[in-house]
């Protein structure tokens, strides 16, 4: 296994740990005791295994470590970081006046996401060649999904976190559309039959 991959495979390792201070902050919130010693280590939890991402990608492009295996793992890894996330702020309230993720927001990720594995499947059953160009669209999902994980987790006052929440959403659906788009569109080239050849 390669160093890249070993990386990656730690970044998984973080986020059941992330995940049980982000519930333990919770729970102090709840009881009226919130310790602020655990927000700040499942903040910090949340940066390292998100900074693992660039990593394991510098290593595996600088070195030649380059493997299927992680091909596969990597995006597993990334996803798995971020639906944890965002599910655990959906549950435990992280301030005063309710101050988590809103609960369809979490299920609108969740959704988003078994949908695309779905689609991805029957791509793959039904189509000859799949090849798909990550959309602009994609990148910005996960980029307003990780500020608003962000929000939540620096308690930035400025707005409640339904805000950022709304943003994120817009473009999930954005790129769900875009994704089940690209599907049918790979769909319907397989099974367009040959056009036969024209006679001189």
């Amino acid at each position: 296994m390669t160093l890249a991959s070993k990386i990656t495979l730690g970044r998984i390792f973080l986020v059941p740990v992330f995940a049980v201070y982000v519930a333990l902050y919770g729970i102090s919130v709840a009881a009226g005791q919130p310790d602020e010693s655990l927000r700040w280590t499942a903040l910090v939890l949340f940066i390292v295994a998100s900074a693992t991402d660039g990593v394991d990608g510098w290593i595996a492009r600088h070195w030649n470590q380059k493997s299927k295996f992680g091909a596969f793992i990597d995006p597993l890894a990334d996803k798995f970081l971020l639906i944890t996330a965002i599910l655990m702020l959906s549950i435990f309230p992280w301030g005063d006046h309710d101050w988590r993720m809103p609960p369809w927001f979490a299920a609108l990720v969740i959704t988003r996401d078994l949908l695309i594995g779905a689609g991805i499947f029957l791509v793959k059953k039904h189509a000859r060649n799949v090849h798909y160009e990550p959309h602009w669209t994609g990148k910005v999902c996960t980029v307003t999904q990780m500020i608003a994980i962000g929000w939540v987790m620096l308690k930035v006052e400025v707005l409640p976190p339904l805000y950022p929440c709304l943003v994120a959403a817009v473009f999930t659906l954005w790129s769900a559309f875009n994704y089940y788009q690209e599907a049918r569109r790979q769909i319907r080239a397989n099974f367009k039959s040959p056009e036969p050849d024209r006679i001189p």
